[in-house]
């Protein structure tokens, strides 16, 4: 099927950040769009406050019937989805055309100049900043974003027919290897996903072969420590804060702001302010700064747009902020991630105390890198351990949160169940709380915050 032929869309598992991206775009399209999700969320709302039907029982007698006709009618559906589900079994059975999320971002890139950034870690900041440049440009772009940008409220951005395309590159389920990139950034290559790929050097080859999709005339941008792990095929531009053909000068942190100069061969770029802190966000600055200079962006303008950047929903986000206490909330679910966001909080916090409430994602990527996690939460003064988030997967003999716990040396921990949360906080004299994880702790989060609120900024009695 090619996208001409497309009159109507149904999406099982409309909810995922990527596949609601998907589903805005067809939507804005004028084309049919619904679907089906296991769980209402801010997200499945949004959709339907925006005119899309979203469902939350697989039954085939909740499907409008226009979704029913085989002729021109595409089904999407994300890998998470169980191969028991009646729906897409439903659609499969009956010759209905059934493709991957990845296969359908292909189909709408592959007329398009598309810059693809893939990592196992940085790519949705890195592709939310481009994105964020290049929408300002005189080319302006789409964009197809896994996160929520704070710029704009929403994780797509459509363009001009002719504009290029901005693509978060996913490497779960090797979905990346769909996409024909004429710009490629690769982020990170730590070690995750090895319940997909077996191993490390599995994950590598990989993204090797993804890398040499980019054709000769093409760009590839890399950051340094990547760039020692793979062998991308062709020549690459380097990026990291001190060690790369793109780096930050005179990095330091200003009224909580993070300013350098960007310098990349003969570019210069003085006083870049980013408001969104963090020295991971500052790697990612630089290699969004790169593309929009590489696109023939104004350095003036690039500077002027990077301190407007509010960053995107769960990285870095300041939640509630008093000058007694302050919650910040993360998606880092790597140790790695959990590494640099628990640095770039110690050199704002200084001495202040810093908990952490931490939410383990996947019974396989906690067996795989328990050690790693043990090591990383270490870091914080105190440290709230919550039960696995299992998302797609069944549970693992003897792999929980105490393989993390048992793991950690420092003494100021404690492991609770997710309704006894709030309970456990009356337990620590807060200061900075994080929350981090990339599971359902994210429902969790408001409740906190409404809690830090009444316990350092009650209501007087003249408010009320």
């Amino acid at each position: 099927m090619k996208l001409a032929e497309v009159n109507s869309v149904y999406f099982i598992g409309i909810g995922g950040i990527g596949m609601s991206a998907l589903a805005r775009w067809f939507h804005a399209k004028q084309i049919p769009v619904a679907g089906y999700d296991k769980t209402e969320s801010d997200l499945t709302k949004k959709l339907v406050e925006e005119g899309i039907d979203v469902h939350y029982e697989d039954q085939l007698d909740l499907i409008d019937d226009k979704f029913l006709a085989k002729e021109g009618t595409l089904v999407v559906y994300t890998p998470a989805i169980p191969a028991e589900h009646i729906e897409l079994n439903y659609f499969r059975d009956n010759g209905f055309t059934v493709m991957k999320r990845s296969e359908v971002l292909g189909m709408i890139t592959e007329n398009h100049f598309t810059i693809a950034v893939a990592g196992t870690h940085g790519k949705t900041t890195t592709t939310s900043m481009i994105a964020h440049l290049l929408s300002h440009s005189r080319k302006g772009c789409s964009a197809f974003v896994g996160g929520i940008m704070a710029n704009t409220g929403t994780n797509l951005i459509i363009g001009d027919e002719n504009a290029p395309v901005v693509v978060e590159a996913d490497e779960y389920d090797r979905s990346f290897m769909r996409l024909n990139p004429n710009y490629t950034i690769i982020t990170s290559l730590d070690p995750d996903h090895l319940d997909i790929y077996g191993d490390e050097t599995a994950m590598l080859d990989t993204y090797e072969e993804f890398v040499k999709k980019t054709p000769k005339e093409g760009k590839v941008l890399m950051h340094s420590d990547a760039g020692f792990k793979i062998n991308p095929g062709n020549k690459y531009i380097s990026y990291a804060i001190r060690n790369g053909d793109a780096v930050a000068d005179a990095l330091r942190i200003v009224n909580g702001a993070f300013v350098f100069t960007y310098r990349y061969g003969m570019e210069k770029i003085s006083d870049v302010h980013l408001e969104f802190p963090g020295y991971h966000n500052v790697e990612n600055a630089l290699a969004a700064i790169t593309v929009a200079v590489d696109m023939g962006m104004d350095g003036r303008e690039i500077r002027k747009l990077m301190r407007s950047y509010k960053g995107v929903k769960r990285r870095f986000e300041y939640v509630f902020r008093s000058p007694h206490a302050t919650l910040i909330d993360d998606y880092a679910h790597h140790p790695e991630e959990i590494n640099a966001f628990l640095k770039s909080v110690r050199s704002l916090a200084g001495k202040r105390k810093i908990t952490v409430i931490f939410q383990p994602h996947l019974y396989s990527r906690t067996n795989d890198f328990k050690k790693g996690f043990a090591e990383a939460l270490d870091k914080a003064d105190e440290i709230i351990l919550l039960d696995i988030y299992p998302a797609r997967e069944e549970p693992i003999e003897g792999v929980s949160s105490k393989s993390i716990f048992d793991l950690m040396e420092n003494e100021k921990k404690v492991m609770v169940a997710k309704e006894y949360l709030l309970d456990e906080l009356e337990n620590h004299n807060l200061d900075i709380v994080v929350t981090i994880g990339a599971g359902d702790i994210d429902r969790e989060v408001p409740k906190i915050a409404e809690y830090m609120k009444n316990k350092f900024n009650p209501k007087s009695t003249e408010d009320e």
